[in-house]
């Protein structure tokens, strides 16, 4: 198990190493001027070549790339994201603002994905091939084929523009949080949806579960300690990623409904060419697919110690 961890964990730091290059490297080589595009983010309007100059200079852009890059990543190995290129603050606080409205946004829509996905998937496999599987398997067929800033549209003219039951923009109360969560949550729960179905059937489709009933066990204990356990295995890698791919979806769906987030933080910085904003944002990203994938390798091994480092 140690020797599992381990090894995980050694991967898990060459792809931070290889994501915190690449997103630098892109940053670096970015066509157009990023000393031009800071400074008229931080005076509002075209600056004189002097103050291009003073700006290239503190933004350590006349440095070569290797040592900006080392200048980038020092303070970053402890903890420190550095100040913004723009307004010259600690660019750590504004990214936990961001997070305390990306991350109940992108946790209530996996919420409403499992709420959807789990019922949706037991009744599918009562009866396989039935019309109620059919009917559950279009449904997450076409919940997966709707993009999120497309399904965003449809539920604010409907719900905000049409009906008036729900406001569109902005996150001041509670409500604001129902539009957003739902654009997520059904795309969750389309993805959800047909991994548990397939999981469950494939349990139910095991050689030994006839002999299990033979001795006299019942179908609830057979469904809890075997059924159960198999068909968690590929739900827990979607469910894991689909977390992680929630913040990042939250991003895209924070900009269609005008909500302070991650979406507005990262937009801001891009424009503004504002990299050390950038690259935390990439950085943090990066961060949460290999902290998930890690967990999910460690309950892969948890659910079936046959799976290995090589396997996880």
């Amino acid at each position: 198990m140690i020797r599992t961890i381990a090894s995980l964990l050694a991967r898990a730091v060459v792809v931070l190493t290889g994501a915190t290059l690449a997103t630098f490297a892109l940053l670096w080589h970015a066509p157009g001027d990023p000393a031009l595009a800071i400074a008229e983010a931080r005076y509002a309007s075209i600056p004189p070549t002097e103050v291009l100059d003073l700006v290239r200079a503190e933004a350590g852009l006349n440095a070569g790339f290797w040592p900006a890059f080392q200048a980038w990543i020092g303070p970053l190995l402890v903890g420190d994201f550095g100040q913004s290129m723009v307004t010259g603050r600690d660019i750590w606080p504004e990214l936990v603002t961001a997070m305390s409205y990306t991350v109940p946004l992108a946790l209530v829509g996996l919420l409403i994905g499992m709420l959807i996905s789990v019922p949706l998937a037991l009744i599918a496999t009562r009866r396989p091939g039935g019309w109620m599987d059919r009917c559950a398997v279009a449904v997450a067929s076409i919940g997966a084929a709707i993009p999120a800033y497309w399904l965003g549209l449809l539920l604010i003219l409907l719900f905000a523009v049409q009906l008036g039951w729900l406001p569109a923009m902005g996150a001041r109360t509670p409500a604001h949080i129902i539009l957003p969560a739902l654009t997520l949550g059904l795309g969750v729960a389309a993805s959800l949806t047909r991994i548990l179905r397939s999981g469950i059937l494939e349990a139910r489709n095991q050689p030994f579960l006839p002999a299990i009933k033979r001795r006299g066990v019942s179908a609830r204990d057979i469904e809890r300690a075997h059924v159960a356990p198999h068909a968690a295995i590929p739900v827990v890698t979607v469910f894991g990623l689909e977390l992680a791919f929630l913040l990042e979806g939250a991003v895209m769906v924070e900009v269609i409904f005008a909500r302070p987030g991650l979406g507005s933080f990262l937009v801001g910085a891009i424009e503004a060419r504002d990299f050390p904003k950038v690259q935390a944002v990439v950085i943090l990203a990066a961060m949460l697919f290999v902290t998930v994938n890690l967990l999910i390798d460690l309950i892969y091994h948890a659910l079936d110690p046959r799976i290995g480092a090589r396997d996880a």
